[in-house]
C-alpha cells in the first residue's frame, strides 16, 4: 500500500515537473522563434522607411539641382556688371525660386571674391564677402560637380534658422572660375519629414555627407555633430559604402540602434532610419507578454502558440500577396501607358495621312478638274501612303517584327554613297566628317533600313545642334562590343558605325527613354519620336545593338553595332523598284486574298497586264484547286495572314506534296512570318504596286514550256 502511495507521490511529482518543464520549454522556443521573428519585421520596417526617407531626399537634391542648373543657364555668359545692373529683376526670381521651395531658405549668387550680386533675401545685397564659407570656397581651384556644405548659421545682417549650402561653380567659356551659384536648404526642413513618417516610438533618422558631417537630425540636436570616419559606424559604412543595416550605439546620444543606411545616387551623401533596440525588444516583450497570459495550463499554451504562428503565417503571406498584386498593378499601368503613348501616336501620324488621303480624292471627284492638278492630288495620294508605309515599317521594326530583306554590303561604300543626300539633308551648316576604312567592312542586313537608321542618326544629330555643328561618321571593325553581344561575337566579329555630334548632348535622366516609340523633346510638329526607335529596332533585329554616351553641353555618340561577314563575299545588288511593269502574256495566277477588295484589285490590275486570273478567299480552297490540277497554274500569289488555313501553311503544303507551283507571299505584317521566314518563298510587302507585283510574279513563275509540257 504504502510502496502504491509512494509511486502515487513520485507519479504527481514527475507530472507536476512536468506541467512546469513543458509550459517552459514551449515558451523558450517560442521566445526565441518570436525574438527573430520580431527582429525580420523590424528590419523589413527599417528598410521600407529607408526607401522613403532615400526617395524623399533624392527628389529634394534632384530638384535643388535642377534649379541651380537653370540659374546658371540664366547669367551664363553674363558680365558681374550686367548682373548687378539686372539685380532687382533677379532678386525677384531668386525670391520666387525660394518660397516656392519650402526646403530653401534662400538662393544666392556670387561673384569671384565671394561677394553677393544677387540673392532672394535682400535687394540690393550687402558689400559683405563669404568666401570664406565651405560652399564658396570648395569650388574656387578645381569643378567638382554639386557641393553640399556643413550646417552654418546665418551671418549678420541675415538672421533665421540654420542651413546647409547646395552649390555649384560658375566658370567662364575658358573655364576659369568666376563665382559660384548657392542655394541654402534648410535642415529642419528634413528633420520635419522624419517626424511626420517617424511616428513609432524609437524611431531614428538622420542625414549626413560621406565625410561624417550630420547635416539632419532625428530626434532633433541643439548642437552640430559629425561622426568619426575611423569609429564604428564609419568601420561599418567604409566596409559596404553603398547600403546595409547595423547595431550600434550611436555616437550623438549612446542610445543602441538598429539602423539602415544607404547612399543617395551621384551625390555624397547618406541618409539613414532605424529603431532603437529597446524599442524592438519591447514589441518582442509585449509578445511574450501575450504568450504568458494565455499560456497556462500547457494545453492553452501550445494551442495559442499554434494559433499565433497561424496567424502571423497568414498575415505574412497576406502582405506577400498585396505585395505581389501591387507589383502587378504598377507593371500592368506601366504597360497601359506605354500602349496608350504608342497608340496615341500611331493615331496622330495616321489621321494625318488619310486626312491628306481623304482631302485628295474629294478634290479628284470635282468636275472640269485641269490635268496638272489631277496628277498633283494622284501624287499627294501615293505620297501619303508611302509614308504611312514608312511609318508601318518604322513601328514593326521597333518591335523586331519587320520581316527584313538582307543583303551583303560594304557599309563603308553605302555610307559614302549617301553623302551628297546627307549634306543637302543636314543643311550647310552641318560639317560632315567620314572616317571609312581602307579594307572592306562587309554586312548582311536590310540595306534600306540600314540608310534609314543611317538618316535618323544624322537628322537626330542635326536637331541636337540646332543646325550649326559637326558630324562624324566612323566606320571600323569594333574591337570592343556592347556587354549585350559578348555572347553572340562570332569568327567574323562586329562592324561598328559612330555618329557623334558637337550639340547639346542628352540629360541622363531621358537617356533610358530616348529608344522609347513617340518619346521625342521636339516640338509639336516636329518630329515623331520613331526615328531612335527605329534603329534600335533594326539594331535587334539585325542581330546587333545600339548604344549612346552623351553628357549635357558636350554632344553624343551614337554607336550601331552590326555582325560581320567574312571579307570574301561580294555585295549582291537588288533591281530598282523604278522598273516598268511586266506584262503577263497569258500567264496563269492563282491569287488567295480573304480581303475581297484588295483581291479585286490584285485581280483586275493584273488581267489588264495580260495575266490570266484565278482568284479564291481562302487558303483551303486554294489548295483543292491546286489538287485539281496544278498545271492550269504558273505561280500561286498568296496573303500570309488568313482565318485557318494561312499563306505559309499554303506553301508548305504544297512543298510536301510536292505540287511544282512556285508561291509569292505577300503581307503587312504576319508575327509567323517574322519569326520563321517566308520558308524560301518571294515576299511583297503591302502596300505594293501592280507594277512592282508583276515583275516578281514574272520572276517566281515556272517556265512556261514546262507547264506546257506537262499539260499535253
Amino acid at each position: 500500500m504504502q510502496g502504491a502511495q509512494r509511486n502515487s507521490l513520485r507519479l504527481l511529482q514527475w507530472m507536476m515537473a512536468a506541467s512546469l518543464a513543458l509550459p517552459i520549454a514551449l515558451f523558450a522556443i517560442a521566445a526565441t522563434i518570436s525574438y527573430t521573428s520580431t527582429l525580420d519585421i523590424a528590419d523589413r520596417e527599417i528598410e521600407r522607411t529607408l526607401d522613403v526617407a532615400h526617395e524623399h531626399a533624392l527628389k529634394v537634391f534632384e530638384t535643388i539641382d535642377r534649379s541651380l542648373a537653370e540659374l546658371n543657364e540664366v547669367v551664363r555668359g553674363l558680365p558681374d556688371e550686367v548682373i548687378r545692373a539686372r539685380e532687382p529683376v533677379l532678386h525677384q526670381r531668386l525670391k520666387q525660386l525660394a518660397d516656392s521651395l519650402p526646403q530653401l531658405k534662400s538662393a544666392w549668387i556670387f561673384d569671384a571674391n565671394g561677394k553677393s550680386l544677387v540673392n532672394s533675401l535682400a535687394s540690393p545685397p550687402p558689400d559683405q564677402s563669404f568666401a570664406d564659407r565651405d560652399y564658396f570656397y570648395a569650388h574656387v581651384d578645381q569643378s567638382i560637380g554639386t557641393f553640399i556644405g556643413a550646417s552654418l548659421t546665418p551671418r549678420p545682417p541675415y538672421q533665421g534658422a540654420r542651413f546647409f549650402g547646395v552649390s555649384r561653380r560658375r566658370s567662364s567659356d575658358d573655364g576659369s572660375f568666376i563665382g559660384v551659384i548657392q542655394a541654402s536648404v534648410l535642415p529642419e526642413y528634413f528633420e520635419s519629414f522624419y517626424a511626420r513618417i517617424g511616428s513609432d516610438p524609437g524611431s531614428f533618422f538622420a542625414m549626413g555627407r560621406a565625410d561624417g558631417v550630420v547635416i539632419a537630425h532625428f530626434p532633433r540636436l541643439d548642437r552640430d555633430f559629425q561622426l568619426d570616419p575611423g569609429g564604428p559606424v564609419g568601420q561599418k559604412i567604409a566596409a559596404s559604402p553603398e547600403h546595409g543595416l547595423m547595431t550600434i550605439a550611436w555616437p550623438s546620444d549612446g542610445i543602441e540602434r538598429r539602423i539602415g543606411y544607404r547612399r543617395i545616387a551621384e551625390y555624397p551623401i547618406y541618409v539613414s532610419a532605424g529603431l532603437e533596440t529597446s524599442a524592438i525588444r519591447a514589441r518582442w516583450l509585449g509578445t511574450i507578454g501575450q504568450h504568458l497570459v494565455f499560456g497556462i495550463p500547457a494545453t492553452a499554451l501550445l494551442f495559442l502558440l499554434l494559433a499565433f504562428a497561424f496567424r502571423r503565417t497568414q498575415h505574412l503571406q497576406l502582405e506577400a500577396a498585396k505585395r505581389r498584386e501591387a507589383e502587378e498593378a504598377l507593371k500592368h499601368s506601366q504597360r497601359l501607358e506605354a500602349l496608350g503613348q504608342l497608340t496615341g501616336g500611331v493615331a496622330h501620324d495616321f489621321n494625318n495621312l488619310l486626312t491628306v488621303i481623304r482631302a485628295s480624292v474629294d478634290l479628284l471627284n470635282r468636275p472640269q478638274l485641269s490635268e496638272e492638278r489631277r496628277q498633283r492630288y494622284i501624287t499627294a495620294i501615293a505620297d501619303a501612303v508611302a509614308r504611312a508605309a514608312k511609318l508601318t515599317s518604322q513601328l514593326l521594326a521597333f518591335a523586331r517584327r519587320q520581316p527584313l530583306k538582307p543583303e551583303v554590303f560594304n557599309v563603308g561604300e553605302r555610307i559614302q554613297s549617301l553623302r551628297d543626300m546627307l549634306a543637302t539633308l543636314l543643311g550647310p551648316g552641318i560639317e560632315i566628317i567620314m572616317r571609312l576604312p581602307a579594307e572592306p567592312c562587309l554586312v548582311n542586313a536590310d540595306a534600306g533600313q540600314f540608310e534609314t537608321a543611317l538618316i535618323n542618326m544624322a537628322t537626330n544629330a542635326r536637331d541636337a545642334m540646332q543646325g550649326k555643328g559637326r558630324i562624324n561618321f566612323t566606320v571600323q571593325a569594333a574591337t570592343n562590343v556592347p556587354e549585350t553581344l559578348t555572347h553572340l561575337a562570332g569568327s567574323h566579329g562586329f562592324v561598328s558605325i559612330t555618329v557623334s555630334d558637337t550639340g547639346v548632348g542628352i540629360p541622363a535622366a531621358r537617356l533610358g527613354r530616348i529608344f522609347e516609340p513617340f518619346f521625342t523633346t521636339k516640338q509639336v510638329g516636329a518630329g515623331t519620336g520613331l526615328g531612335l526607335s527605329q534603329v534600335f529596332g533594326f539594331a535587334r533585329q539585325s542581330g546587333g545593338e545600339v548604344t549612346v554616351e552623351s553628357a549635357v553641353g558636350q554632344g553624343s555618340t551614337f554607336a550601331l553595332y552590326l555582325p560581320r561577314v567574312p571579307a570574301d563575299l561580294l555585295p549582291q545588288r537588288q533591281a530598282p523598284n523604278t522598273a516598268p511593269a511586266v506584262a503577263g502574256s497569258g500567264m496563269s495566277v492563282l491569287v488567295v486574298e480573304d480581303n475581297i477588295e484588295l483581291g479585286n484589285f490584285a485581280a483586275d490590275g493584273l488581267t489588264e497586264l495580260g495575266y490570266s486570273i484565278t482568284l479564291v478567299d481562302n487558303a483551303t480552297d486554294a489548295f483543292a484547286e491546286l489538287t485539281v490540277d496544278a498545271d492550269r497554274f504558273d505561280v500561286v500569289f498568296s496573303d500570309v495572314v488568313m482565318p485557318g488555313m494561312t499563306g505559309l501553311d499554303l506553301a508548305q503544303a504544297i512543298r510536301d506534296r510536292s505540287i511544282g507551283v512556285p508561291v509569292v507571299l505577300t503581307t503587312g505584317y504576319s508575327q509567323a512570318l517574322a519569326q520563321q521566314g517566308s520558308l524560301g518563298c518571294d515576299l511583297v510587302q503591302k502596300p505594293y504596286s501592280i507594277e512592282e507585283l508583276s515583275r516578281v510574279l514574272h520572276r517566281a513563275a515556272r517556265p512556261r514550256r514546262v507547264r506546257d509540257g506537262a499539260a499535253e
